[in-house]
């Protein structure tokens, strides 16, 4: 059983790592060898060395996924044996050789009746080596890509995993203290008994004693096995056993776990089916040490990132948040992706998704210091813009030689206005009231920790508007970037996702999810925030609707008309909608003519003895409009004339940075009892009344606001 050994060969650290059987094929104690690959000069004389070097680096130079070669080794007495070495190459993504795993054998007996191969190299003997050496190389290669130890019971047990070993059942254990736990079956034999039970090592079973005494059992006479192991009469009759190899998973000197490969139908073991045995037990115990390390590396680098990631989100009094996190569950990467919902004075919300260059516990690390950092910048009171500038010098004199990429935003919740800032990242999506969405231009600058360095701090900002009921979508690149794929693919598959996600944020955030994640696969890591302003129907008596019309959407005023027509309608107010929408349009060419923005359109009903609507324009302009006198042939300059004559009055509002142009309607029904009389007095208390005591005008009157 010593005859076969396997090894895993780092060829980027240049380590070569032989288990204890594989020292043994070339005679070297572990003290002797040095884990490099010319530790191994002791036993292989150059010649042969330098050929077999020639074959793995004509392997790896040509693509070839695997290699075969014979060569000598010279025993400690002096006595020259034939070894067989087979190897898998595991490649990366950009298809570099990063690995070598295989099995080394004492080749000696391959030549009792066949004359020894040829000094070529890859020459070797027929018959049962080649299937024996087939063998492995198959399992080799399907164990290379196993990363976890959930991806070694995959191979294992998946499409063609008993057909290796030849077996009618297989149960793979890990040793975990003194005891035995199973964590995979397979085949008929083990359908018939269930998931088996952990076992104490000291019990008297033929697997367990395989692992204690690190000896393998191939067991053919079922008498036999009842008289050594008597715990096990039970499990004979009902799986119905005829013979059975219990192998330990022996990895560094150590027995890791074992596995147990039943038969129905056998009685002995051949010696090229024992070490075939043997040999793939090799190779099972090194994958499984490997996914073990990586399981741990991977849990200790995940809760490092969750632990840096905010345990709560804040509850905003006029908004729905929802926050996602999605790790990559390929390779032993951990990214520095996060997000963040940041609560601010004045009843503002800051909402941040930022992505630190790496995959490794480095990249979380940094994260973490850089989330805190620039949530320290914004509860100071900065602006987007000065907070991405801090956070930039933060990171450039941490000296991490990290950058990270990053969206930030503040969101009025009263105003509904957003100032946005890119560092490097993608800006936000937004979805309408109406579901269309969009990705609204927003300007940026370098990633953070390179706009310093680069002599380019600046991050502008870009001012949005936020309609109650319109929702914003940011997220990391990971869920609309794929390799091979312009990213504009992945933007506008989220853009439909959105478009037909649920209205409720919780709900729209699982289907991303859904649509996404499964879509572009787990190669990377995914931050997703989601914000929906709470919609504003007003009440019963007095309803309202909100609409932005975006200054590069052709289709918005259109928009814009029927969403006013459908409410009037909707309200018993369609009398009204030809003056409103003609007025309507007036103000939104005015804005988007002469701001550099779009327009958030607000139509409400006042709940006053008679009906009245009232149409609000808002804009992001400081300029109050004015009214002219064009000539007669002016093509421009009627607008506010023409609200004079439609509307029942009209003005004009501070709104923060702008301003609000609104209009009032009343009914023109004669039967309203006295409507005229009261509406007149009410009329002029509005435009004398605290709330419009400037801009106000009468249906022909000048405005009393100043201009500009």
């Amino acid at each position: 059983m010593n005859r076969m050994g396997s090894f895993d060969w780092d060829l980027d650290q240049g380590i070569l790592d032989f288990d204890e059987a594989g020292l043994r094929v070339f005679d070297l104690r572990p003290e002797e060898y040095s884990r490099r690959p010319d530790g191994l000069v002791l036993r292989v004389e150059p010649g042969e060395g330098d050929r077999l070097d020639r074959e793995i680096r004509r392997a790896v130079q040509s693509g070839r996924p695997s290699y075969s070669a014979y060569f000598m080794v010279t025993r400690r007495d002096g006595t020259k044996q034939w070894t067989h070495t087979q190897g898998t190459i595991v490649r990366d993504e950009q298809g570099y050789a990063r690995r070598v795993v295989g099995i080394v054998r004492d080749a000696r007996d391959d030549f009792a009746h066949s004359p020894p191969p040829a000094a070529a190299e890859g020459i070797g003997p027929a018959g049962g080596v080649r299937s024996f050496t087939s063998t492995v190389g198959r399992t080799t290669e399907a164990l290379s890509h196993a990363v976890s130890v959930r991806d070694v019971v995959a191979v294992l047990t998946g499409a063609g995993g008993l057909q290796r070993f030849g077996a009618d059942g297989l149960a793979l254990s890990l040793v975990e203290g003194a005891t035995m736990r199973f964590i995979a079956t397979s085949g008929e034999l083990m359908a018939r008994m269930g998931h088996p039970e952990p076992v104490r090592l000291v019990e008297s079973l033929p697997l367990a004693d395989a692992v204690l005494t690190r000896k393998p059992h191939f067991v053919g006479d079922i008498d036999d096995l009842r008289e050594r192991f008597p715990l096990i009469e039970p499990y004979v009759d009902k799986l119905g056993l005829a013979a059975g190899a219990f192998l330990p998973l022996i990895a560094q000197s150590r027995a890791i776990g074992g596995i147990a490969l039943l038969y129905h139908d056998r009685h002995e073991f051949t010696r090229e089916q024992r070490e075939l045995g043997t040999a793939l037990a090799g190779i099972v115990a090194q994958s499984l040490q490997r996914a073990i390390l990586f399981d741990k590396e991977r849990e200790f680098a995940t809760g490092l990132q969750s632990a840096m990631l905010p345990r709560h989100i804040p509850r905003f009094e006029g908004a729905e948040i929802a926050v996602r996190y999605h790790a990559a569950s390929s390779g032993r990467e951990v990214g520095g992706d996060w997000y963040d919902v940041i609560a601010l004075p004045q009843n503002r919300v800051g909402l941040v998704v930022g992505d630190v260059q790496g995959h490794d516990t480095h990249a979380a690390a940094v994260m973490g210091q850089l989330r805190i950092a620039l949530r320290a910048y914004a509860a100071e009171g900065h602006p987007p813009s000065s907070v991405l500038g801090r956070a930039s010098r933060f990171l450039a004199e941490l000296d991490t030689e990290r950058f990270a990429t990053c969206s930030y935003a503040q969101l009025d919740l009263t105003t509904g206005s957003v100032h946005a800032a890119r560092a490097g990242h993608i800006g936000p999506l937004i979805r309408h009231t109406d579901g269309r969405t969009g990705w609204p231009h927003v300007r940026g600058g370098l990633p953070l920790g390179l706009a310093g360095i680069l002599g380019l701090p600046e991050f502008p900002e870009t001012r949005l508007d936020l309609v109650p009921g319109e929702t914003l979508v940011f997220c990391t690149d990971g869920l609309v970037e794929e390799r091979g794929l312009d990213i504009t693919v992945g933007m506008d598959a989220l853009a439909e996702a959105v478009h037909h996600g649920p209205q409720r944020v919780e709900e729209l955030a699982d289907h991303l999810a859904e649509r996404l994640w499964q879509r572009w696969g787990s190669s990377d890591d995914v931050a997703l925030l989601v914000l929906r302003r709470n919609p504003d129907p007003g009440t019963i008596r007095a309803p309202r609707i909100h609409q932005y019309v975006h200054q590069a959407d052709p289709e918005g005023l259109a928009d814009a008309r029927l969403a006013l027509r459908q409410a009037l309608t909707a309200w018993g107010l369609e009398d009204l909608a030809d003056d409103i929408e003609l007025a309507a349009g007036e103000l939104l060419v005015n804005v988007l003519l002469h701001t550099e923005g779009g327009a958030v359109l607000t139509l409400e009903v006042l709940p006053e003895p008679v009906r009245r609507v009232r149409l609000s324009v808002q804009d992001r302009s400081s300029v109050w409009p004015r009214r002219r006198s064009p000539g007669e042939a002016a093509t421009s300059g009627r607008g506010l004339l023409m609200i004079d004559v439609l509307a029942d009055s009209w003005g004009v509002e501070p709104r923060g940075e702008g301003k609000a142009v609104w209009c009032e309607f009343g009914p023109d029904d004669e039967g309203a009892e006295g409507a005229e009389g009261a509406e007149g007095a009410e009329g002029a208390r509005r435009s004398e009344g605290p709330e419009r005591p400037e801009g106000a005008v009468g249906a022909a009157g000048a405005p009393t606001a100043p201009t500009g």
